[in-house]
């Protein structure tokens, strides 16, 4: 079985900050992290390839600095790790990026699944991942917590509104994990020394000879961004009382009205 996984590396915090003038996220002196639902999809490809055998393939778009979370999932226990990095693909939004991801996995053969988190914890909007089953014609199912293969086919169960949804589908799939899927194992010290090892492959747009150059980078990126900023925080705080527990929440019943919660 021929397992891709995409990863990403983001910034270690939830204290965003921008920068006013770029509009940009700032950086500088923040630790980056593999993106933790990113984590989640490994295991769920490791765990894959334990059951069933096969190649775990790791990619990931960015600078190079990005290869750290790539040794991280070689660490873990993936077999081969790339990295998708050229000054085009610069300032490509979830669309631009996807179709580059795509391409890039097209370039590294067959698959039989697509590995990705539900979203990226810097931008959270989820698109990545499914619009990579778009360009490549495959299936996708998100928020799974499980799943099964069965020659070729998967049955998987997914996480819905209204609880569990057990799907079925044909390869070649493409599917989304949540931090319910799984816990993600820790590297070994055996893995660790192999990754630093190992070597990570580049993938640069002189490696994707036919690909429509006009969506990639900024000029390919539908995605106008008018303006970004820190949301202001307001703590306020009121304290209700009462002669009695029911006196108390009636009190509180009224305040929350008036402030139209309710």
């Amino acid at each position: 079985m021929n397992i891709v996984v995409c990863i990403k590396q983001v910034p270690d915090t939830t204290e965003i900050k921008i920068d006013p003038v770029k509009n940009t996220l700032i950086r500088t002196g923040v630790p980056s992290i593999m993106n933790p639902f990113d984590k989640n999809a490994l295991e769920t490809g490791l765990q894959l390839k334990d059951r069933y055998g096969g190649k775990v393939t790791v990619i990931s778009m960015g600078p190079p600095q990005a290869k750290a979370v790539l040794r991280e999932a070689l660490a873990m226990g993936a077999d081969e790790a790339y990295l998708v990095t050229d000054r085009a693909f610069g300032g490509s939004d979830t669309y631009a990026t996807s179709y580059i991801l795509s391409q890039a996995i097209q370039m590294l053969g067959g698959f039989d699944v697509i590995l990705g988190g539900k979203q990226a914890i810097d931008g959270d909007t989820g698109q990545t991942a499914p619009s990579i089953a778009e360009h490549l014609g495959a299936v996708r199912l998100t928020y799974i917590l499980d799943m099964e293969v069965e020659g070729d086919k998967v049955i998987a169960r997914r996480q819905v509104e209204e609880g569990v949804e057990v799907i079925e589908a044909s390869l070649p799939v493409l599917c989304t994990a949540t931090k319910e899927s799984n816990k993600p194992r820790y590297a070994t010290i055996k893995g660790v020394l192999t990754s630093l090892r190992a070597e990570i492959g580049e993938i640069t747009l002189a490696s994707l000879p036919g690909s429509d150059t006009t969506k990639m980078g900024l000029k390919g990126s539908p995605t106008k961004v008018k303006a970004t900023f820190t949301p202001k925080r307001n703590a306020n705080c009121m304290n209700i009382e009462g002669s009695s527990p029911a006196e108390t929440a009636g009190t509180l019943i009224d305040r929350l009205t008036e402030a139209k919660v309710l």
